[in-house]
């Protein structure tokens, strides 16, 4: 069986940056649902339209393909008395957006005079990635997973 659109993915993956340090990788396998449902980089599904299990993928992504760029307004600057005593650089706070009322996940990268500097920008933003994966199994998506947008079971989303 080939990967082909609306198939269930399931991979092992290593994600390195542009100094080919190691920055995330499956202890379990990952599955997604193929074929444009936002599970997984663009670019790697265009990799792994096609391949079979035990094919492997290696690709190169910019930012714009992989986290995106840093966005200024989604770093702010809190007077400290808004976090608990014992915040420090690393820690991480939900917050609404006010404009979106979508719910923000910042993370406080600097604290000094008073003052704390929290991003929600992803980790990564602003930097290129490269995704290394091998295929470890394909299966046809079922009509939920299919209707739902994305793969249910062991290694896919449960509700």
């Amino acid at each position: 069986m080939q990967i082909s659109k609306n198939t269930v993915v399931t991979l092992h993956y290593e994600m390195f940056d542009a100094d080919n340090n190691l920055l995330d990788k499956t202890e379990e396998p990952i599955s997604y649902l193929h074929g444009g449902y936002d599970g997984i980089f663009p670019l790697v599904e265009e990799a792994l339209e096609g391949k079979a299990v035990g094919d492997a993928i290696d690709v190169k992504m910019t930012p714009d393909d992989a986290f995106g760029d840093p966005e200024e307004e989604l770093i702010r600057l809190e007077d400290l008395d808004v976090f608990p005593a014992d915040v420090e650089v690393g820690m991480m706070f939900e917050a609404d957006d006010p404009e979106t009322g979508d719910v923000l996940l910042f993370r406080v990268t600097d604290i000094a005079d008073g003052k704390a500097v929290v991003d929600a920008n992803h980790p990564l933003a602003g930097q290129s990635i490269r995704f290394a994966a091998k295929v470890v199994e394909i299966r046809a998506a079922s009509a939920d997973e299919i209707s739902h947008g994305h793969a249910h079971g062991e290694h896919g989303h449960h509700h």
